[in-house]
C-alpha cells in the first residue's frame, strides 16, 4: 500500500521543526522529510522524531548564498572548497538525526567543467557517507532556469560517470512532469536509479488533488511498482493552512 512523507520544507512552514513532526504525525503521515534543517538544533528534531517514531527521509545540503542567487553549490567550479563544507554539514546533521539521504544540490552552472566539478564532488559526498544515500534531483527549467541538472537522463549520466551504488535519482513528479512528462513510463525505464519519489499538483505546485496529474492513479501504479518507501508531499499548500489542504491523503 502507498504511504506518505511530509515534507517539511513547504507543509506546516509556519511551525518550528519539531511540531511540524509533530503535525505531520497527527495527520497520518508516516515519514517526514526536510529542506535546510540548520538553525534548528539537531537534538530537538531528533527528540520530536523519537517521541512520534516518525522517520526522516532526508534534507538538502545548504544552498549557499541565497540572497545572491545561489541555489546549491556542487556544480560550480571554483567554489568545490565551500560545496564540500555544506557537503560535510549535511553528513554531520543527517548523522545526528538518523536521516536517511541527503540532497546534494548542484546549483546554476552548465557546460562540461561544471559537470567534472559536480561528478567530483558527488564522489566525495557518497565516499565520505557510505551508509547514506545521495541524491540528485533534476529541476524544471520555469521554476530554476539555469540550473544544472534538469532531465532525469542527464541525471542517469552523472549518476554513472560517478558509479557509487549509494548515488540515486530524487524523482520529483511536477519536475519531470513540467520538463520531460510521461511519469510512469520514466519512472520504470529508471529502474533502481531512483532513489527517492515527490509529488505536487502541474502546473501550480499544490496539493495533488487538481492539475494535470491524475495522482490517484499513478499512486496505484507506483504501488504495483512494489515501490516500498513513502512518497514525499511536497508540495505548496498556498493561502491555505495545511491541514485545510489534505483531503487527499484520506
Amino acid at each position: 500500500m502507498t504511504t506518505f512523507s511530509a515534507n517539511l520544507g513547504f507543509l506546516w512552514a509556519d511551525r518550528p521543526l519539531p511540531d511540524a513532526i509533530r503535525a505531520a504525525k497527527a495527520a497520518g503521515f508516516v515519514a517526514v522529510e526536510c529542506h535546510w534543517p540548520y538553525a534548528t538544533p539537531a537534538q530537538d528534531i531528533k527528540a520530536a522524531l523519537d517521541e512520534t517514531g516518525l522517520p526522516m527521509l532526508g534534507l538538502n545540503t545548504d544552498r549557499g548564498d541565497v540572497s545572491a542567487g545561489d541555489n546549491g553549490l556542487s556544480a560550480i567550479v571554483g567554489r568545490e572548497i565551500e560545496a564540500r563544507k555544506v557537503i560535510e554539514q549535511a553528513i554531520t546533521y543527517a548523522r545526528a538525526i538518523d536521516a536517511g539521504a541527503i540532497h546534494v544540490m548542484a546549483g546554476f552552472a552548465h557546460g562540461s567543467e561544471a559537470e567534472a566539478c559536480f561528478v567530483a564532488n558527488l564522489i566525495y559526498a557518497c565516499e565520505q557517507a557510505p551508509e547514506l544515500t545521495i541524491l540528485i534531483e533534476p529541476l524544471n527549467r520555469h521554476d530554476a532556469p539555469g540550473y544544472f541538472l534538469e532531465t532525469t537522463e542527464h541525471a542517469r549520466v552523472i549518476i554513472k560517470k560517478v558509479g557509487a551504488p549509494n548515488l540515486k535519482l530524487m524523482f520529483d513528479c511536477y519536475h519531470v512532469a513540467r520538463t520531460e512528462g510521461d511519469l510512469l513510463t520514466r519512472l520504470k525505464d529508471l529502474g533502481d536509479l531512483v532513489g527517492h519519489i515527490q509529488f505536487a499538483s502541474v502546473p501550480d505546485r499544490g496539493a495533488p488533488d487538481h492539475g494535470e496529474i491524475n495522482y490517484p492513479w499513478l499512486f496505484e501504479q507506483i504501488d504495483k511498482l512494489e515501490w516500498q518507501t513513502p512518497l514525499g508531499a511536497e508540495y505548496k499548500p498556498g493561502a491555505r493552512a495545511t491541514k485545510d489542504t489534505l483531503d487527499w491523503l484520506s
